[in-house]
């Protein structure tokens, strides 16, 4: 897994349980009524992932909620061949079928493949007139519509125990303003109403149009045209005198029974949701729409509890806004909404705490402990006495030589040995006899020994002393490797070692040359007269005492000066590999830092303001109390992080995935982290004022910065050809706890000014606030969107393109 995905990762898991509102000190809120979202059009099928989520994150009984996509053959054949089909418990094999999806929750999903073709470039012309005319055609396909809707109905008795009552469904029907299977929203509205209504004392009713402008960059002519003409439709579906009759029922036995829907708009309410807010701007993710449609089911269909009904002020009434969004003439007036929240930033100081965090963890190994460079060069097991006592290891003791005296010698008397010089003495008693042994005994032992010795001993030794010894990591490795820092390396000192080893080798060899030059008369040991033989074996005993004596001492020279040479070489491969290891904890330091940033970015400017340096505060103290309480070098514990050089051998991201854990484990969990957001926010606020200062923020001044955050980005997600309609009415919700000072400041404001209505929904939480503002009234002529799109479809309908399964002539004239 790589460091990017590995972080996402880390710093998302944090943030959805930080937002979990189950099992903490937040409550969840619950829906009254059972609900059932239908997705209708194989683009909206974008939005059920993301909208389970949410639904399972804010309400607890959401397990009972139910949601069904009705989509198109094509595409239902494109996701079977990409393996996103059914959970294999489909009862056909047919496309032309229901099956249970499985979500990537795990909650099922209703899917129904229609018998109609979505998106065919080659009919474009008529492709939605094509869809229409194709539903109708297949009874088949109108029976399994049938039995997936009973379906639906039946398993939510299942879920009885999850709602308050069982008096009223809520059907919220949400599609794409320019998929073509929006033509048939009628006919599988009004079909699952119908048969809701045989299980339910009453339906209600909305429809969610969203609008993607974004995408029609490229395809903005037809685009625009079809979302023209589903326009028309829903001002058709919503006008006073719209009735509709069709044989939507059908039997298992292909009998086909009207559904009637009287003079009456289709929907109670109508919701447009565009991907631009009022001013424009579409700063925003389209999952913020998807969050919108959540909240306003959550507003309209939300359970009293006991305590929620002592706080909460003006609730929310759906007939108050039906009315007021409806013209004197009569026609209904459409809704769009807009949401903001202030919460802590969880993905940001996700990732800003593990970037401190490991800061911490580096500076702690770069803090280099005092020592002399002896003092290093030791710690490489290269000062002159690990090297003498290597040098034992491999060259034989002295007691051999005493063995030399067993050596065979050729007759010669001591007459003719005293002058001459004790090479040539060496010579004519032993001939090569002498060389042969110590080679032999010697040399040979003394060069095999050294090229036993381990290529990597210096590395091994090295990884042994970093994993036991916690004052020392491979960042002082790589320092005191360094042959460019000459002030902190052992090289220096190594160098003139290896000098002073090479000066002594030559001055011993000197003394060796000088020494074979000398004559044997000149040579102290006891001469007694006539007695040659005992002469010769004197001469012979302080020859081998001397002379091989120094021999000896040169290749223990020798050997020594091997040793630096190779422990030097071994140094710098040292410092390649511990430079590596240097090399990605700095890489990794800016992968950490650039990730932080990137996100505290993305954050509001204001919610997120002061998070690295809060937070580098807030983790350097969680680190120190841990280390008072477990010791100094606590974190090179197995329990913490352990080897940091161990995790680099096995790759950064074995490193990366350490440190998200013991992050999340140790660190995260800390005081800092288990406060309001109000008490978090204003601590960062102030985190780099100093406390003579008189600029530092009051929390009267917090609560109204928050306020006016929360109102400029809960901005209406339409835009309006003139946002000061005629027609414009607002009400506005807070979401949060409305006992907190914050809350009871924000209701207060502007209490005696304002001209909206001005709620709360209740709900225990100390992780933030959310804010819904509801603003409906307009007409689908005041869409900007519309009046755009309004000469390209009366262009393609002039070429010949067909847009309505329905004769075009009910529909209300193109405004």
């Amino acid at each position: 897994m790589k460091t990017q995905t590995i972080l996402e990762k880390y710093a998302t898991a944090y943030s959805r349980d930080e937002g979990r509102l189950s099992g903490k000190d937040d409550s969840q809120s619950s829906i009254h009524y059972p609900t059932v979202f239908l997705f209708i059009g194989d683009k909206a099928g974008d939005a059920i992932e993301p909208m389970i989520r949410i639904n399972e994150r804010k309400w607890d009984n959401s397990a009972g909620v139910m949601y069904i996509h009705a989509l198109s053959r094509n595409a239902a054949a494109s996701a079977m061949a990409s393996g996103d089909g059914g959970d294999g418990n489909s009862n056909s094999g047919r496309q032309d079928a229901f099956a249970w999806q499985k979500s990537d929750s795990g909650r099922k999903i209703a899917r129904l493949v229609l018998p109609v073709d979505g998106h065919v470039p080659d009919n474009s012309k008529t492709m939605r007139r094509d869809v229409y005319r194709q539903f109708y055609e297949h009874n088949r396909g109108l029976f399994e519509l049938n039995r997936i809707l009973r379906q639906v109905s039946s398993d939510i008795a299942e879920y009885g125990r999850l709602y308050a009552s069982f008096d009223r469904i809520h059907l919220a029907v949400v599609t794409r303003v320019d998929d073509p299977l929006n033509v048939l929203v009628p006919e599988i509205t009004l079909l699952a109403d119908a048969i809701f209504q045989q299980s339910f004392k009453s339906v209600q009713m909305d429809l969610y149009v969203l609008i993607n402008e974004r995408e029609q960059a490229d395809a903005f002519g037809y685009a625009s045209s079809a979302g023209v003409a589903y326009l028309r439709e829903v001002d058709y579906m919503q006008s006073p005198d719209y009735s509709f009759s069709a044989p939507l029922h059908v039997t298992e036995d292909g009998i086909s029974i009207e559904v009637t829907h009287p003079a009456s708009p289709l929907f109670d309410l109508v919701y447009v949701l565009t991907d631009k807010n009022e001013r424009g701007m579409s700063t925003f993710a389209e999952e913020d729409n998807y969050e919108i449609i959540c909240h306003m089911n959550l507003l309209k269909n939300r359970k009293q509890t006991g305590s929620g009904h002592l706080h909460e002020r003006d609730n929310y009434n759906n007939t108050s806004l039906r009315n007021n969004v409806m013209t004197e003439s009569g026609r209904y007036g459409y809704v769009s909404a807009g949401l903001s929240k202030v919460a802590r930033p969880n993905h940001s100081i996700a990732l800003t705490v593990l970037y401190h965090f490991y800061r911490g963890l580096t500076d702690r190994m770069k803090a280099a402990p005092e020592r002399t460079q002896a003092e290093k060069l030791a710690w490489f097991g290269l000062d002159p006495q690990a090297i003498a006592a290597r040098v034992d290891r491999v060259v034989p003791d002295e007691e051999l030589l005493s063995d030399m005296n067993g050596i065979m010698t050729h007759g010669i008397s001591f007459g003719q040995l005293k002058r001459m010089t004790l090479r040539e003495a060496e010579d004519a008693l032993f001939g090569s006899g002498c060389h042969a042994y110590f080679r032999d005994n010697y040399e040979q032992v003394a060069d095999k020994g050294l090229r036993h010795l381990p290529d990597d001993e210096l590395v091994q030794m090295v990884r042994e002393r970093l994993a036991v010894q916690a004052d020392t990591s491979f960042c002082h490795v790589y320092d005191w490797t360094n042959e460019a820092d000459e002030g902190g390396s052992v090289w220096p000192l190594l160098h003139g070692r290896i000098r002073d080893a090479s000066r002594a080798l030559e001055a011993a060899q000197a003394e060796l040359e000088q020494k074979y030059a000398e004559a044997v008369e000149e040579q102290s040991f006891p001469r007694m007269p006539l007695m040659d033989k005992h002469n010769v074996r004197n001469f012979i005993r302080c020859f081998f005492n001397t002379v091989y004596r120094l021999k000896l001492e040169v290749l223990r020279l020798e050997t020594g000066l091997r040793l630096y040479r190779k422990y030097e070489a071994e140094l710098e491969r040292l410092h390649v590999i511990y430079k590596q290891y240097v090399q990605q904890m700095e890489s990794l330091e800016e992968t950490l830092r650039a990730a932080a940033l990137i996100s505290i970015r993305r954050a509001d400017d204001y919610i997120g303001q002061n998070i690295m340096e809060y937070y580098e505060r807030a983790t350097a103290d969680i680190m120190q109390e841990i280390e008072a309480k477990r010791g100094p070098n606590a974190f090179g514990e197995e329990r913490y992080m352990g080897s940091l050089s161990r995790l680099l051998e096995q790759g950064t991201e074995s490193l990366v995935e350490r440190l998200c854990e013991v992050c999340r484990t140790h660190i995260l969990t800390g005081p800092p982290f288990r406060q309001t957001f109000e008490e978090e926010l204003l601590q960062r606020a102030n985190v780099t004022i100093e406390y003579s200062n008189q600029e530092v923020l009051s929390k009267d001044e917090l609560f109204k910065k928050l306020y006016r955050t929360l109102e400029e980005h809960a901005g209406i997600h339409v835009r309006l050809l003139d946002y000061t309609h005629e027609h414009r009415y607002e009400e506005k919700y807070f979401f949060g706890d409305a006992t907190s000072e914050f809350m009871r400041y924000a209701l207060g404001e502007e209490e005696t000014s304002r001209i909206y209505k001005l709620g709360c929904v209740h709900e225990q939480r100390t992780s933030g606030v959310e804010k819904l503002n509801i603003m409906g009234g307009f007409q689908i002529e005041d869409l900007l969107y519309y009046r755009n799109g309004k000469m390209y479809y009366e262009r393609y309908v002039e070429n010949g393109y067909q847009f309505h399964g329905i004769s075009s002539e009910l529909l209300p004239p193109v405004r």
